[in-house]
């Protein structure tokens, strides 16, 4: 079961959903993890406290950058009330597969930039 996680993360680093830029976004922010240099961007239209468009950029491992385009696809939609109850748990449900310590910070780095563009979250608890 893990191989068809993995197949699934190297899918989304190579083609990844929702990678770009949206014109005029409601939300915008930026972060980097200083230890491996990974950077996100994620950008968010809302029609009232839906989510309506969702894009995001950034260079990093393909951890990073496979986990920011699973999450953009599954906040597609949501209020932003769902949003802000994701934590930790959803994105390893996500990636499906045991990340170490190491690699956690990659992991986690989509979500917390999304949380502290949305509310300024920047110190959540992972």
């Amino acid at each position: 079961m893990d191989d068809l996680y993995r197949e699934n993360i190297i899918d989304h680093y190579r083609s990844p959903r929702n990678k770009g830029h949206i014109e005029e976004p409601d939300i915008h922010y930026h972060d980097v993890n200083p230890f491996c240099g990974d950077e996100i961007t994620m950008e968010l239209k809302l029609d009232g406290d839906r989510i309506v468009d969702v894009a995001f950029d950034g260079k990093g491992c393909a951890i990073s950058q496979a986990s920011a385009s699973m999450l953009t696809e599954e906040i597609m939609g949501k209020t932003m009330d769902e949003v802000k109850a994701m934590d930790k748990d959803d994105i390893m449900e996500m990636l499906g597969i045991p990340i170490g310590p190491v690699r956690l910070k990659c992991a986690l780095l989509s979500l917390k930039v999304l949380k502290a563009g949305a509310w300024g979250l920047e110190d959540w608890p992972e």
